[in-house]
């Protein structure tokens, strides 16, 4: 029997719904406030339930989160007196079932009820959990990454196109070999293509391939790397950095599965299942049309971002861990001082996992079989960061009223060493990359580091 829970502080508009509601379900219940009706969710088995806004004790949007973690989580109706169009979006971005006004026909609210108790009995079985999925390379347990793996197990029980994001070291590749080894293609050949990497003259014929006499030097057939995909997973890395001329022709590959190699006459068909990645924002660079908007919404059916280390701080010591037992280089034992385990947690790795890993590897590079990790092993930049993280309180003014209290030129010279020094110490140095980032000319940065005395090396 369905079950269905309303939640609303006022109570005629409860017991309307009950009312209107007894022809389909007998199993009703209504509750006053946020806490109470919460704790009915989470003791029993619910299939639908109406939410309030504005409640009492709480915000009923706020809460879907949460109730959406439940097991066997319910469909949520959100209800409102006021038609909020901010709220009815973030109702959908939520992908809650329903946004109903309370001003409407008591139809909408029983059709709504009618169709997610369909919905329910129709439902299939949900993808494989996390504990199923091949994930031996993706290392932790942390709430973000456990979100993350959720939807590579979603992506793996489906064909869809699969787009990640997230910041360079993330491990973007390494999650689009998850959904491949965990797929129904996972025999089949998995194809890398760096976007970034590709000489734009060689685009087209990496691509799709080139016949023989296509172009000067072109002195046999070759096949491109969508027909070595066929049947397989092709993975567009860095694809906001595909040329705009080759996008257009790569949507109708994507579309019909079917190409032209370049000078060739014969059309060739590849079945093959994309996942692209991009550390850039391909939605806005889209509306400024330095990206097809039409490629934008085909390959972006999932997505999935990837969280920063910084935000998973609770998996750094057991990536450290699994770092020192997979290096290959001899079969050693080396144990992990607290010390050098506090200086990973204080860091804030800008270059996330793989600046992790290269940092351990580095460390161990310095001691033998049997010995341990200390402070000492860490490349210098780290140990620089964290010191003057932990000595800038000290030399800082005492409080914020003080900061603001000094003469401005004063505070923004004071900002802009703290900036500097930061983003030296982030960038070892490196002129060329610490102009990028600040936008810099070479001449500013170098008049910058002089005037406020900070070393360039």
């Amino acid at each position: 029997m369905s079950s269905v829970v309303i939640i609303d502080d006022d109570e005629q508009v409860c017991r309307f719904l009950v009312t209107a509601f007894q022809k389909i379900t007998p199993d009703l219940c209504y509750h006053l406030t946020l806490k109470e009706g919460l704790a009915k969710l989470e003791s029993d088995t619910v299939d639908v339930v109406f939410l309030d806004v504005n409640l009492p004790d709480g915000n009923g949007l706020e809460a879907v989160s949460g109730i959406q973690a439940l097991p066997d989580a319910p469909e949520i109706v959100i209800m409102t007196a006021d038609g909020d169009p901010d709220g009815a979006e973030l109702a959908m971005r939520l992908n809650t079932w329903d946004y109903i006004e309370k001003s409407g026909s008591h139809k909408a609210f029983t059709l709504s009820l009618s169709r997610a108790l369909e919905y329910r009995k129709q439902k299939q079985p949900r993808p494989p959990g996390i504990e199923s999925l091949d994930r031996s390379r993706i290392i932790g347990h942390s709430d973000a990454i456990s979100a993350c793996l959720e939807k590579v197990a979603t992506a793996a029980g489906a064909d869809m196109p699969v787009l990640i994001t997230g910041r360079t070291g993330t491990g973007k590749e390494l999650f689009a070999r998850a959904i491949h080894e965990n797929s129904q293609r996972r025999n089949k050949n998995f194809v890398v293509v760096d976007c970034a990497a590709l000489p734009d003259h060689l685009v087209e014929s990496t691509l799709f391939g080139h016949i023989r006499g296509a172009f000067t030097g072109a002195d046999a057939d070759r096949p491109g790397l969508l027909k070595l995909a066929h049947n397989g997973t092709l993975f567009l890395d860095e694809l906001g950095e595909l040329p705009s001329q080759i996008q257009k022709r790569f949507l109708r590959a994507l579309q019909e599965k079917k190409f032209r190699p370049v000078g060739g006459r014969e059309e060739i068909e590849s079945d093959f299942r994309l996942i692209s990645a991009t550390n850039r924002d391909l939605y806005a660079m889209s509306q400024e049309g330095r990206f097809r908007e039409d490629l934008y919404y085909r390959v972006v059916a999932l997505k999935i971002e990837l969280p920063v280390l910084m935000d998973r701080k609770e998996d750094i010591a057991l990536i450290a861990r699994h770092q020192i037992c997979s290096r290959k280089i001899r079969a050693q034992r080396i144990s992990i001082s607290d010390e050098f385990l506090d200086e990973l947690m204080a860091y804030e790795w800008p270059g996330n996992v793989r600046e992790l890993k290269n940092a351990i590897d580095l460390a161990c590079s310095h001691v033998l079989e049997g010995e341990t990790l200390y402070p000492k092993h860490l490349p210098g930049h780290i140990r620089a960061y964290n010191m003057r993280q932990k000595i800038l309180p000290k030399t800082s003014s005492p409080s914020q009223k003080s900061d603001v209290a000094m003469p401005m030129k004063e505070y923004v010279d004071k900002a802009k060493y703290d900036y500097l020094v930061r983003l030296m110490t982030q960038t070892r140095g490196d002129i060329q990359k610490t102009c990028r980032i600040s936008g810099l000319s070479r001449g500013h940065l170098y008049s910058l580091l002089k005037k406020y005395d900070i070393k360039s090396s």
